[in-house]
């Protein structure tokens, strides 16, 4: 069966998937169900991936009535798109990947997001951090579940908050949060150590 004539049943199945935090099982086989043409996968593939997939969006967004709408538009689009999908590859940069798209999309519509524009205090090119500095991986890792790194992340710029999230919080390697962002792995090193340095400057001062 297609998957362009089922609107009605995707939208009720994304809502019921949203409310069942519960329902967690072998997401390997269920996309390559949903890649089949097979609907019905699709609520055990959401069931693995709703929170994650919700928080990076909230990070992007940093707006919930986004990021809900943005959930929303991901799966949709991972329909569309779930033909062209190689089950020889990791499912969670694809979806990711997706769903930043869709975040990016938003962004530079609603609120005109420069991608490429400098923190508000025009952080330089990082330089090597002396030894007797704190080590910025240690700051985050004893920091993240605290309410000061969440509000430090925050106030990143957009392209700071992104790399932190996936590698920190979605615990991605470099090479799958750039194929996520569509950049080569040297930028996403660039990208995570200024992202790194700027989280250890504004803590230092939190």
């Amino acid at each position: 069966m297609g998957l362009s004539h089922r609107p009605a049943r995707i939208a009720g199945m994304i809502l019921a998937a949203s409310m069942n935090s519960d329902e967690f099982s072998v997401v390997d086989d269920s996309v390559v169900r949903l890649k089949r043409g097979d609907v019905d996968a699709l609520g055990t593939v959401m069931a693995r991936y709703q929170h994650r997939l919700y928080r990076f969006l909230l990070r992007l967004a940093q707006d919930p009535f986004a990021a809900d709408d943005l959930f929303q538009q991901t799966w949709m689009r991972v329909l569309e798109k779930i033909g062209h999908y190689d089950v020889q590859r990791q499912f969670d940069p694809w979806l990711f990947s997706v769903a930043r798209n869709l975040a990016i999309d938003y962004l530079r519509q609603r609120k005109a997001t420069s991608l490429d524009a400098p923190d508000a205090a025009g952080v330089a090119p990082v330089e090597r951090l002396s030894s007797d500095s704190p080590d910025p991986l240690e700051i985050v890792l004893e920091f993240e579940r605290g309410a000061i790194l969440a509000a430090t992340i925050a106030g990143l710029p957009l392209i700071h908050r992104e790399v932190l999230t996936l590698r920190f919080e979605e615990d991605m390697k470099l090479e799958e949060i750039a194929e996520v962002a569509g950049i080569p792995i040297s930028t996403v090193k660039s990208r995570l150590s200024r992202a790194l340095d700027s989280l250890r400057q504004r803590m230092e001062f939190a």
